[in-house]
């Protein structure tokens, strides 16, 4: 009955076999979808698709194909249902400064006090869960300090989001465009003098048969190796979606990249916290404790984000964006943990410049040198490392 999925999917480029769809099929007929449409993609992905590459064009042919996929939130499905169609606001400078006031705890607790209170849909107003309006609670509205629920955003003024939120890994085997970022990958080079039997050091061979008028004088000198270790550690959802392919260029570059001494990434959504992750999708990592015990200052961290978040996320214990995750350390609390115990850390930031005195921006700015994420603003980084520019963040104001 799903035949025509299985040439959905070979249409996307999924080298789907007669022998896994066969064996999909067995596993429908033992009952192991349980009718339930999000264990059915789950178990076609684990039998179909061999690698976690292809698994965003999985992810672009299953949603194509089941047009009206499910996703499961713990708030009620007719909340959602009225939070359909938003009516976009007007909002005066006057009234948005008195929006600004409101705590975060406060919010949470009205939060949970008109899921259990409200019994119809509204739109544009100012106190009920609803659509447009400058209610803190609700979709497509305009409040600067407000909890979005469902959907996708669009302003950058939520300060929370109660939903289910997917994210998914940077792919690693971009290939189109990565050769010049892989090009200033490989000037972030700091070469030392390593053990082991000695090699032909092609460089003064060339200069000392110069000298000798022609005659070839072969130059040995113990091998010399990069002792640069890096960490990259890369936002990515939300708002970060538009720079994805850039980010996958950058995120390519510098997998295949083979001169480090070590290297490392972690993937995090916004900001830091208490866990950094080397599958985002499915939210496995490790804490950022265990991660700072094996830095130490010969390390170099590279951090890419837009830096651009509500305030109360940066800096208030509690106001990580997921509203189930609370944080008792503030993320700038964490960037800091990391300055400090890698000092030779730069930030780039896919962002034009022009909105870099935004409020969480300029926070950042004030904690790592920040770069734009260019091939020139990536030049300027890597000299950073190198030691070439000093190493200074933008002094606070």
């Amino acid at each position: 009955m799903f035949v025509d999925f299985f040439y959905h999917l070979r249409g996307h480029g999924l080298r789907v076999t007669i022998t896994e769809w066969l064996t999909l099929m067995r596993a429908l007929a033992g009952g192991h979808s349980r009718a339930d449409l999000t264990v059915f993609y789950h178990l076609a992905r684990s039998v179909l698709i061999k690698k976690e590459t292809d698994y965003d064009a999985y992810d672009q042919a299953f949603a194509s194909f089941f047009m009206d996929i499910e996703r499961h939130f713990d708030i009620n499905d007719e909340v959602l249902e009225w939070l359909l169609d938003p009516k976009l606001p007007e909002i005066s400078e006057e009234d948005r400064a008195k929006l600004e006031a409101l705590d975060l705890d406060e919010l949470r607790e009205r939060f949970q006090e008109l899921l259990k209170e409200q019994d119809e849909r509204h739109d544009g107003g100012n106190r009920w869960i609803g659509t447009g309006g400058t209610s803190p609670f609700g979709h497509g509205g305009e409040h600067p300090t407000g909890v979005r629920i469902g959907g996708a955003g669009g302003g950058r003024s939520a300060v929370q989001i109660a939903g289910d939120r997917q994210f998914r890994n940077l792919r690693s085997d971009r290939v189109l465009d990565t050769r010049q970022i892989g090009v200033a990958l490989r000037r972030l080079r700091r070469l030392d003098k390593d053990d082991g039997p000695e090699e032909l050091d092609l460089d003064e061979t060339i200069d000392q048969s110069a000298r000798n008028g022609g005659d070839i004088d072969l130059v040995f000198g113990p091998p010399k190796r990069n002792r640069i270790k890096l960490l990259l550690l890369m936002d990515v959802g939300g708002s970060m979606d538009p720079h994805t392919l850039l980010c996958e260029r950058l995120f390519s570059a510098a997998h295949a990249a083979n001169h480090f001494k070590k290297f490392e990434h972690k993937f995090f959504h916004n900001c830091v916290y208490e866990k950094l992750y080397d599958d985002i999708a499915r939210w496995r990592g490790e804490t950022t404790t265990q991660v700072l015990k094996r830095l130490d200052h010969t390390w170099s961290v590279v951090f890419v984000g837009d830096a651009w978040m509500s305030p109360y996320e940066l800096t208030y214990s509690g106001g990580a964006i997921d509203y189930y995750h609370n944080n008792s350390d503030s993320g700038l609390q964490w960037l800091r943990r990391i300055r400090e115990r890698c000092p030779n850390s730069v930030w780039l930031n896919p962002e034009p410049q022009k909105i870099w005195n935004a409020p969480t921006i300029h926070l950042i700015r004030q904690v790592f040198p920040m770069y734009q994420l260019t091939l020139d603003g990536l030049a300027e980084a890597i000299d950073v490392l190198r030691g070439v520019r000093p190493n200074r963040a933008l002094l606070a104001a």
